[in-house]
C-alpha cells in the first residue's frame, strides 16, 4: 500500500495512491488507521508534501556502504555511525533545496529511508522490521565544507531544506529485496546501487540505535548511500528513485 501526504483545497490529508487518484483517509494512518472518507481526488490535482514530518527525530547512518566510505577515504566503521537530521530539515517532493550562504560545497546523498510505525526500544534485529511503518525515499544533503571544518556533523547535515523526503510511504516495500539506489543531477547518472550493498542491514540499525534511545512512531532512518556523491549548485535538479518507492525529485536555489 502506498500512502501519501498532500495539501488539496488548502487541506493538508492523507491518502492511499490508486492509479492516477487518491483515495482519501481519515487521518494519518499511522495512529487513525485506514478508514476512508469516500472522496477521491486525482493526483494531478495535489501537492505531494514531505510524507512525514516527523514527531521527534530523523536518524542517520553515515558511511553504511563500502564504496561511499572508499571514496570518502574513510575506513569501514565497525558498528553502525549514528548521527541525526532535525526534523526542521525535512521538505518534500518538490520544494526548493536552500544552498546557505555558509557553505560553498553542498553534497546530495541518495538513500533509502524508513519510517518506524511503533515505540521501539531495545529491540532485537530478528524483530525490528515489525516496528517500521513504510519506507520511502531521502536526499541527505550535507554541507560538506563545513562537515570537515565543524568536526562534528550538526550543522553540515541540519540546515533547513536538507532533508528531502518522498514522494510516499510505501508499507510493503522489501527492504531485503533487489532494489536500487539511483541518483541523477541534471538527468545524468551519479551514483546507482543495489540497498543490499548496505554494510549494516536496517534491522540491525535499528537495534544498535533503539538500545541506546527510544524510536518513536514517525521518527524516520536514513539507511545511508552508495559511492557518487557530488556538489549540487543553484539551478541544478537532483532525482533519486528507488525501485518499487517512486522518484524524489528537487531542485536547488541559493538561500
Amino acid at each position: 500500500m502506498r500512502i501519501a501526504r498532500f495539501s488539496h483545497n488548502d487541506a493538508i490529508k492523507f491518502g492511499i495512491v490508486d492509479g492516477s487518484d487518491l483515495v482519501v483517509l481519515d487521518g494519518d494512518p499511522m495512529f487513525a488507521g485506514y478508514d476512508t472518507t469516500g472522496e477521491r481526488v486525482p493526483l494531478t490535482d495535489v501537492a505531494l508534501l514531505a510524507p512525514v514530518i516527523p514527531r521527534s527525530k530523523v536518524v542517520c547512518v553515515g558511511r553504511n556502504y563500502r564504496d561511499h566510505a572508499a571514496e570518502m577515504g574513510n575506513d569501514v566503521p565497525a558498528a553502525p555511525m549514528l548521527f541525526f537530521k532535525p526534523n526542521t530539515s525535512v521538505i518534500g517532493p518538490g520544494d526548493a533545496i536552500v544552498l546557505p550562504k555558509q557553505s560553498a560545497f553542498v553534497s546530495y546523498e541518495g538513500e533509502l529511508a524508513a519510517v518506524i510505525g511503533r515505540i521501539a526500544k531495545n529491540v532485537k534485529a530478528t524483530d525490528a522490521l515489525d516496528y517500521v511503518f513504510g519506507y520511502t525515499i531521502a536526499n541527505d544533503l550535507t554541507a560538506r565544507d563545513l562537515q570537515k571544518t565543524d568536526g562534528q556533523w550538526a550543522r553540515a547535515k541540519g540546515f533547513d531544506t536538507f532533508c528531502p523526503l518522498g514522494p510516499a510511504i510505501e508499507t510493503e516495500f522489501d527492504v531485503d529485496g533487489p532494489a536500487v539506489i539511483t541518483t541523477r543531477l541534471d538527468g545524468e547518472v551519479r551514483q546507482q546501487g543495489p540497498i543490499s550493498d548496505m554494510i549494516f542491514s536496517l534491522a540491525e540499525v535499528i537495534e544498535f540505535a533503539s538500545a541506546a534511545f527510544t524510536l518513536l512512531p514517525g521518527d524516520v532512518i536514513l539507511t545511508g548511500t552508495p559511492a557518487g556523491v557530488g556538489q549540487i549548485v543553484a539551478g541544478q535538479t537532483v532525482e533519486v528513485e528507488i525501485t518499487g518507492l517512486g522518484i524524489l525529485r528537487n531542485g536547488a536555489r541559493n538561500a
